[in-house]
């Protein structure tokens, strides 16, 4: 490697560390839970997984797995459209086409990928491309992959997104397509998706939205944003994952009108040049979506948790954003703070990472707490009090 690149990548480096922005990794010894394990044996409770259903480390969801391996093996070892279909696949995406009310279904590895092989398949130099200013990175990356116009709207900005919308269509759009997030993950904002759909029929537009932080627990059944919203079968495009509520493994999905699969099998590249998701990931997702068609207890149950510790931590005086979603964002602006402010949660035994830039806008740090259906009362409680001692002990309430 040349000295010089080497040099350029310590100070490069040393400038993220200097600043605040280092990220490190804590290591956890046991399986995700609202209890952990950390490397150095201390046992402290989780506050900060996308476990949202407490599914990850389900009984019942291990044991799918482990039946899957005896049955279908560990692995294809091959791209879905050469000999990586299984029965297990196909039983997947229908099961999900159902659960989300749509027409058809079609896996990717990740919901990235999802993303990252959506736009350029649909749209070209003629399209408009509408996207909502806080979308997720993979929708930003996915987006740039694609040769349409690209227009950004003020987030959940109804007015700014039909001003855009007019643009595109000044500038003569042969087709549009608006993408948003379900839920913004850094903010706990549940898009309002009713009105981008309004505006969407007004103008001949698309609608997309990635729904990683929704599918399962929001909306009456927990099918997500659009059932949050009132327009369950209505939708035209969906994207999410399988790593989050629907059990924390990994994979993810494309859901919508048949016509846009069938061609996103044809030419979507992360599809067609990654291998299938692993058959006890297929297998595990097929008995979590069986189980919250049976019952809404762990939806309900994450909602109750979320009334209360939103509630709850609200009255101490700390800012909070978002509403009526388990992300629940504790607003501290300093990175620097953050970092402390995790460190010494990390000492009264909670689990909760500091975030900041370049993950959310610069003086905007936080600590993300998001709520489980796998939290006892007695867990919120105690992270309440640790969030209360820590608060007072750094100046950031009295």
């Amino acid at each position: 490697m040349p000295s010089d690149f080497l040099g350029q990548l310590r100070s490069t480096l040393s400038e993220i560390e200097s600043a605040g922005l280092y990220k490190t990794e804590r290591a956890i010894d046991s399986a995700q839970d609202a209890e952990i394990t950390l490397q150095d044996g201390r046992r402290v409770i989780n506050m900060c997984a996308n476990n949202y259903l407490g599914l990850s480390n389900h009984p019942e969801v291990r044991e799918a797995a482990r039946q899957a391996v005896s049955d279908y093996g560990y692995g294809l070892s091959s791209v879905r459209f050469i000999c990586g279909t299984q029965t297990l696949h196909r039983r997947l995406e229908e099961a999900l086409s159902e659960f989300l009310g749509t027409e058809d279904t079609i896996l990717y590895p990740s919901c990235f990928d999802a993303n990252g092989g959506l736009f350029e398949v649909l749209l070209g130099p003629e399209d408009a491309i509408i996207s909502d200013s806080l979308n997720h990175a993979s929708i930003i990356d996915g987006v740039r992959l694609c040769k349409a116009r690209r227009y950004r709207y003020d987030n959940n900005d109804l007015a700014d997104l039909e001003a855009r919308l007019k643009q595109a269509d000044a500038d003569g759009a042969r087709h549009k397509l608006i993408t948003t997030d379900g839920v913004f993950s850094m903010d706990g904002v549940i898009a309002d998706l009713a009105g981008i759909h309004a505006l969407a029929e007004k103008y001949g537009a698309l609608v997309h939205f990635d729904d990683c932080h929704a599918t399962g627990f929001l909306g009456e059944r927990g099918r997500g944003t659009h059932e949050h919203c009132g327009l369950f079968g209505k939708i035209d495009l969906t994207t999410g994952t399988l790593g989050k509520a629907l059990g924390g493994a990994s994979g993810g999905y494309t859901s919508g009108k048949k016509e846009i699969i069938d061609l996103l099998r044809q030419r979507s590249r992360p599809y067609l040049f990654s291998n299938s998701i692993a058959p006890p990931i297929a297998a595990a997702s097929l008995k979590v979506l069986e189980m919250l068609t049976a019952s809404t207890h762990l939806a309900d149950k994450v909602k109750d948790n979320t009334r209360y510790f939103r509630d709850q931590i609200a009255s101490t005086g700390f800012t909070i954003s978002g509403a009526g979603h388990p992300i629940t964002p504790v607003i501290l602006g300093e990175a620097r703070l953050s970092q402390d402010f995790s460190a010494k949660l990390l000492e009264k035994g909670i689990y909760a990472i500091g975030f900041f830039f370049p993950v959310v806008p610069k003086d905007t740090a936080r600590i993300r707490t998001q709520i489980s259906a796998a939290h006892e009362r007695d867990h919120l409680d105690r992270a309440l009090q640790a969030f209360s001692d820590t608060g007072r002990e750094l100046g950031v309430i009295s």
